[in-house]
């Protein structure tokens, strides 16, 4: 068999591990753990950094061991992540001083809203090409330094390191030996100067966050390291990005206008402007999309908290729901929802909102409102939120003629023939929907020679089906309309 590689796909609710073959795009191996959620506070969540390594050493040594048994010559480690989510550690013992903070945090919110009240909204976003919100690192660095005994002062001599988790797990497999980040994954923590692609000191200064504890910036491929420790075989570290960019990759977004939508736990739309960065009107985000030879490819991105979460709060939450694949068959038996919206702001609203303290929200119950109303709410309540970004990005000059689909919700024909509907645009789903994980398994491949360029890794995207708009224009604006309506109302409640 030709040479495979190994894809970590270190993601909020589990750790995976995907062996693939990239001359037909099939998974060879394939392992999954799911990890402890911790929320100590309303609007805080929380990872244990040691359970998140151990998670990922076991899904990957039982993804090389299958991949093992097939006859396959595994020669790399592809790395992708949860981005955002903030770790601080001992550089000398590598062990964290407090739980990871997730992206979907909102604890930081009162020091956002003080550096938005100072007038720094501008400064930041032409800086960093982000909004001021929790969502991103730098506030997340700054509590635990002045929420754990002696952090600050150890950090500012240099004793405490910081990263996202594919910074961490490169540390873990290296011995310490790398303390490195992607320009993905960096261009994520409100740190960064999108213009230069470099840590900016003015960014540090604002969030209080000593450059001391910050990481090397790197591309996405190349030779990141070698992975030593945690794995029963001793492989080139070759590629690391943050699983939205991953994913873009994955779907072969590779040239200006392409967009895609990821559907996992949040939602996260990019739609790739090439060289160019594109300032939104809208509060959508600037980012990097990827960097190969110190050659930035620029990205405007709308991100949703809750979509794939929702789904799991019916099923674990209160109990609606035995199996998440259940929910397009309820969905698709019922001819309407009776004007029933679902706002599932858990943890705050995103793009294009930015509403960090908003919380979820029902409208439209009536005595006839059952269970199954309930989950239909929730789908649709993913296809508003994509349509939200869809409708941003247009009205930036940005129109996308059609969204190619990935993540665990793709598959729920339901939803995406709905959201076909609601977006009016073709959508298109891959045959392979691990195309987060596919990503960095590419750019592996594109560091270790097997591909020339990034381009010639499309050849691994297939086509499954395409869902085309058929709604009436009349039927999309009213319940387009009942949406924002719910939107408003939510927003409103705690203004």
């Amino acid at each position: 068999m030709s040479r495979v590689y190994l894809s970590i796909d270190q993601g909020t609710t589990s750790s995976r591990a995907i062996v693939f073959n990239l001359d037909t795009g099939d998974i060879i191996a394939h392992a999954q753990k799911e990890f402890t959620q911790y929320f100590p506070n309303s609007g805080w969540v929380e990872h244990d950094g040691d359970e998140i390594w151990d998670s990922v050493c076991s899904v990957a040594n039982q993804a090389l061991l299958e991949a093992e048994k097939a006859g396959a010559n595994v020669v790399g480690i592809g790395i992708t992540n949860q981005r955002e989510t903030t770790l601080i550690w001992d550089r000398k013992s590598g062990t964290p001083i407090h739980r990871a903070i997730v992206w979907q945090d909102r604890r930081t919110s009162k020091q956002c809203q003080a550096l938005i009240a100072n007038g720094r909204e501008d400064e930041i976003a032409d800086r960093a090409g982000l909004v001021i919100d929790p969502y991103f690192s730098a506030s997340k660095i700054a509590w635990i330094l002045d929420n754990v005994d002696g952090a600050r002062a150890r950090a500012e001599k240099g004793e405490l390191a910081f990263g996202t988790i594919e910074t961490f797990l490169i540390w873990r497999l290296t011995n310490g030996e790398r303390h490195i980040s992607d320009a993905t994954n960096a261009s994520r923590t409100s740190l960064l100067n999108i213009k230069t692609a470099k840590w900016d000191e003015k960014l540090c200064a604002l969030f209080n966050v000593p450059m001391a504890v910050l990481p090397e910036i790197t591309d996405c491929a190349g030779n990141l390291g070698s992975a030593k420790a945690g794995l029963t075989k001793q492989l080139p570290i070759l590629s690391a990005i943050g699983d939205q960019q991953s994913a873009a990759v994955g779907q072969a977004c590779f040239y200006p206008g392409a967009v895609k939508a990821t559907f996992g736990t949040g939602c996260f739309v990019i739609l790739n402007t090439g060289e160019q960065i594109v300032k939104s009107s809208n509060r959508l985000l600037t980012t990097i999309g990827l960097q190969i030879n110190q050659k930035q490819t620029y990205a405007m991105e709308g991100s949703i908290f809750i979509a794939g979460a929702v789904v799991q709060w019916l099923r674990d939450g209160i109990g609606l729901l035995d199996d998440a694949s259940q929910s397009e068959k309820i969905a698709s038996e019922l001819t309407s929802n009776h004007s029933l919206y679902m706002v599932p702001a858990f943890t705050g609203l995103g793009a294009p909102y930015w509403s960090p303290d908003a919380r979820g929200a029902i409208y439209g119950i009536t005595r006839d409102t059952g269970p199954e109303h309930f989950i239909r709410a929730a789908l649709e309540a993913v296809a508003y939120q994509t349509n939200d970004l869809i409708s941003a990005m247009a009205q930036d000059g940005m129109s996308p003629t059609n969204l190619k689909v990935d993540g665990g919700m793709a598959a729920n024909n339901w939803l995406m023939r709905f959201l076909s509907d609601i977006i009016d645009i073709t959508v298109e789903r891959p045959t392979q929907l691990e195309t987060t994980a596919l990503g960095a398994a590419m750019l592996a491949g594109v560091a270790d020679g097997k591909f020339s360029a990034i381009e010639d890794t499309a050849l691994s995207w297939n086509l499954d089906r395409r869902f085309h708009s058929t709604m009436a224009p009349s039927a999309r604006r009213n319940l387009t309309s009942g949406w924002y309506q719910s939107v408003m109302k939510t927003r409103l409640s705690v203004s």
